[in-house]
């Protein structure tokens, strides 16, 4: 890939990404093998006035040989340097800026309980500090090509010819050309998902059912009062930013512990470092009650019982089949992606930003209103060519919001 595009897409992220703020820190966290793209990252921060970057390196292989090797004593421990350095984080606010790359089947094989009481130990300890940066920061996450990833895109092609296309792919899913300007090009996308979402927010919707022949028959119900977001997000102190690089979604989070039915999985989804493709979910009372996966079914399971908001929603995001990435025909057997190439869910974590006033509120009052709170926050896609979602508004209307994949509304 040519380096004036990556620098122009690098110059994105932390323009139009993170829109750092002159005498600001920023945090970059990256795979070593993504080097290149790291580094101009941070130096197109240093230019836009940040006053230091901290850069947190990864390495997919050398995590797994963690998760193979240590026990789940050592893996449950949480050091305190590691709790200062996040108190650290809480008081500076710094941009937080991820170039995700990893490949989507790179930590398969683990063990599923022993991921499990790792996640769950050292969420105990550091989520409750980690709290107290939400809606308080600007971050980001943009996507580069390793090679792993590249080929399980494009199995096809040799290594280097499949991380070019994989590039290719990429930064036209976040507008980056040669000879366009992209911020111009963001904030003209941003304003169509601002449109949609006012839209469906002034409807008032009270519940929304999704079908689909593929066996996805399921209702949801939503907030009263909560209102719909997308693209760039604007913080109390005036300060947008762009968390998802590419998106084409409008999200919501439903009531917490209110649907009922089944969805059915479209696309797979890489979770824990393992591919999981072909399942469904049903819904009880609120809660998810039965995974079916032909493959990884236990992961599944775990995933559900992380914590008590596990198995219950935390998002609901509308995409049209007719989005670019949907029509690019490219699996990415990422999230990132895929998520914007159709309708998804999300169990886990909801977002408080959905309610009216949430920075005013306890995190117990924004649990008591409906916002689900948890360790995790996974995305995956029920969304299809001939997916319908009817709203039903709390005066008794019904409204055809999605009909053959595709906005009705």
């Amino acid at each position: 890939m040519k380096k004036n595009i990556m620098r122009k897409y690098a110059k994105l992220a932390v323009q139009k990404g993170v829109n750092l703020h002159k005498g600001q820190g920023a945090v970059i966290r990256a795979s070593v093998s993504e080097h290149e793209f790291a580094e101009m990252v941070a130096e197109e921060a240093y230019r836009a006035g940040a006053k230091w970057v901290r850069m947190e390196w990864t390495d997919q292989a050398v995590t797994k040989l963690h998760y193979r090797h240590q026990s789940v004593t050592q893996l449950c421990r949480v050091e305190d340097w590691e709790v200062e350095k996040l108190k650290f984080t809480v008081r500076e606010l710094p941009c937080m800026i991820s170039i995700a790359s990893a490949d989507p089947d790179g930590l398969k094989g683990l063990n599923p309980t022993k991921l499990q009481k790792s996640m769950v130990a050292t969420s105990k300890v550091l989520k409750p500090i980690s709290d107290e940066m939400e809606n308080k920061y600007q971050w980001t996450i943009v996507a580069v090509p390793s090679k792993a990833w590249a080929k399980k895109v494009f199995p096809g092609e040799r290594a280097s010819a499949a991380v070019e296309k994989l590039w290719t792919e990429i930064l036209k899913a976040v507008r980056v050309t040669e000879d366009n300007d992209p911020a111009d090009e963001w904030d003209s996308h941003n304003r169509i998902l601002r449109e949609k979402c006012e839209k469906l927010t002034a409807l008032d919707l009270e519940y929304l059912h999704y079908q689909a022949p593929n066996g996805t028959d399921f209702k949801c119900w939503l907030i009263p009062g909560s209102k719909w977001e997308g693209g760039c997000e604007t913080l109390s102190n005036g300060i947008e930013f762009n968390p998802n690089m590419p998106s084409e979604e409008v999200f919501i989070s439903p009531m917490r512990g209110k649907c009922e039915g089944t969805v059915v999985s479209t696309l797979p989804l890489s979770y824990q470092g393992t591919v999981i493709d072909k399942f469904s979910m049903d819904f009880k009372d609120g809660k998810a009650v039965a995974v079916h996966a032909e493959e990884h079914q236990e992961l599944l399971e775990k995933m559900i019982t992380m914590d008590e908001g596990a198995c219950m929603l935390g998002e609901l995001a509308l995409v049209p089949h007719d989005s670019p990435i949907s029509n690019s025909g490219v699996l990415f057997y990422n999230t990132l992606f895929d998520e914007n190439a159709a309708c998804h869910i999300a169990m886990g974590r909801g977002f408080n930003e959905t309610l009216p006033g949430f920075a005013d509120m306890t995190k117990e009052q924004l649990k008591e209103a409906g916002i689900n709170d948890s360790m995790i926050h996974v995305d995956f896609m029920i969304g299809c060519k001939d997916l319908s979602i009817t709203g039903h508004t709390r005066d008794g209307r019904e409204v055809a919001i999605f009909r053959e994949g595709n906005w009705a509304l």
